[in-house]
């Protein structure tokens, strides 16, 4: 198989779907900006004459607007055409929207945060009182845990908010979690669950980026559980999904990651995730699968 790996710049999991690839397949990198559409008799989208059998997408589209429609759109064209492609534009689209994967993972019977999504100033002020004033304030579109901040200071969360709001944004509120300072990070690849588990003493949020010591994990059949229905609510086929755990051990899904790394993880485990991904790859080609647009 040719397998284009979509993303902004050429990264670590990139060099290990190459290493994993061992000649058996042909991997490339293509650019978010190489993409370009075709319109005429016989539509067509590709990315400077490459053809891929199948695409990865390890990064999101960045840009104006403008940019990122037409990006997601295509790519939306490109699997609506029979090309493989992993996670699909639906399912990326999901997962990027914190407010819309968690709204899908409450609707399908899983356990998720209290959260509150607020326009206006007043609003937002009243939902960090019914939140416990104690709350967790995310950009609706991010991760490893940049941009989130913790607010149980009325004064504070007044100056927060009007700063957001004023830069164009909305307000995304989770009620804070009391855990023990540490969270699981599930890997979904098809059928295939792995975990490790972050710890930080040092602060609460339990990202690898910020400095959390990661160890291998054995999830639980109930962790598996939770992981896979994730995966299937966002409809990815690749999934990262964060597990943590109140003071009472009830498990909350704090969040979907339809693009998920897996260095921390693999370094952790040891598990060669790029040779499972590829394997994916494989079996739903060898079945003559095209994975929905949808």
């Amino acid at each position: 198989m040719k397998i284009a790996v979509l993303g902004n710049q050429p990264n670590w999991s990139m060099t290990e779907l190459v290493a994993a690839a061992s000649g058996q397949h042909q991997v490339v990198f293509v650019e978010w900006r190489q993409l370009l559409g075709i319109v005429g008799s016989k539509e067509f989208a590709g990315a400077d004459n490459v053809q891929p059998d199948a695409v990865i997408v390890r990064g999101m589209p960045v840009g104006s607007l403008e940019q990122v429609i037409f990006q997601m759109n295509l790519l939306s064209r490109m699997a609506s055409n029979g090309l493989m492609v992993v996670n699909s534009p639906r399912s990326l689209e999901i997962a990027i929207d914190k407010y819309l994967s968690l709204a899908l993972l409450k609707e399908s019977g899983l356990p998720v945060p209290e959260t509150i999504v607020c326009q206006r100033h007043e609003d937002a002020m009243s939902a960090f009182e019914t939140l416990g004033a104690d709350t967790v304030i995310k950009p609706v579109f991010g991760g490893e845990g940049r941009g989130i901040v913790r607010v149980s200071d009325p004064e504070l969360a007044q100056r927060t908010f009007r700063a957001i709001l004023n830069l164009g944004g909305i307000v995304y509120q989770q009620r804070f979690i009391q855990h023990a300072g540490f969270d699981t990070r599930l890997l979904v690849v098809g059928d295939e669950v792995f975990a490790m588990r972050r710890y930080n003493n040092d602060d609460w949020r339990t990202n690898a980026s910020r400095g959390a010591e990661c160890r291998a994990w054995q999830a639980t059949d109930s962790e598996r559980s939770l992981a896979v229905c994730s995966a299937r609510a966002t409809r990815s086929l690749i999934a990262g999904v964060d597990l943590l755990y109140d003071g009472q051990g009830n498990p909350y899904i704090i969040e979907v990651n339809g693009v998920p790394g897996w260095l921390h993880l693999a370094k952790a485990t040891g598990v060669d995730i790029a040779t499972r991904i590829l394997r994916l790859l494989e079996l739903n080609c060898h079945a003559g699968l095209a994975l929905p647009a949808n």
